[in-house]
């Protein structure tokens, strides 16, 4: 049987509006990312999309933003954290690692500072996420997260020049996804808001 996730990014917040590093450490939603999360929400209401059951990340930011989009009782589960970046949380962007086009991320330059390596963090989201759509009850589900550990997961399933060419994750995107026999099937990118 076909099932379905949508995997959707939290709303804007304070430290993506100043361009800060912002992993394990936590912004609020600023009022463009509560407007953008309300969007999301209208669409799915207007599209008849409802969910057997929701899950967030355990951060505040991605529970404002599922708390916005439905009313329906969700799980929160450290599994859908975002990347830890180290010593880098909190900084400025631009002195972020620099990426690797070959690999497609930063590898493990954040884990001499204390963070993650990209193949622990995409490790963790496919187990985290193949646990829940393994669930009986399941068919069709929402789950919150983050850009970075989002990215991750897509890179497991899609190749990096498909992701390049034909995936935008602004804050607010919702990837959908179909998982049979173990596998999730990137379907698209719904983006309702500029």
């Amino acid at each position: 049987m076909v099932k379905t996730l949508y995997l959707m990014r939290h709303g804007q917040t304070l430290f993506n509006k100043l361009q800060k590093i912002q992993g394990i450490c936590d912004s609020p939603l600023t009022a463009k990312g509560i407007a953008d999360t309300k969007k999301v929400g209208k669409y799915f209401q207007r599209e008849h999309i409802k969910f057997d059951h929701a899950y967030s990340s355990t951060q505040e930011r991605a529970c404002d933003t599922l708390e916005l989009v439905t009313k329906q009782p969700y799980q929160r589960l450290k599994g859908l954290k975002e990347w830890n970046f180290g010593l880098f949380e909190g900084e400025d962007q631009f002195i972020n690692p620099k990426y690797d086009v070959k690999i497609g991320s930063v590898g493990d330059a954040f884990v001499p500072y204390g963070g993650d390596s990209a193949d622990a963090v995409q490790k963790r989201m496919v187990e985290v996420l193949t646990d829940l759509m393994n669930r009986k009850d399941n068919q069709q589900i929402l789950a919150v997260g983050h850009g970075a550990s989002i990215y991750l997961f897509l890179k497991n399933w899609i190749p990096l020049d498909e992701i390049v060419k034909h995936v935008e994750m602004k804050n607010c995107s919702v990837l959908k996804f179909t998982f049979s026999d173990n596998k999730f099937h990137y379907n698209e990118t719904i983006n309702v808001v500029d």
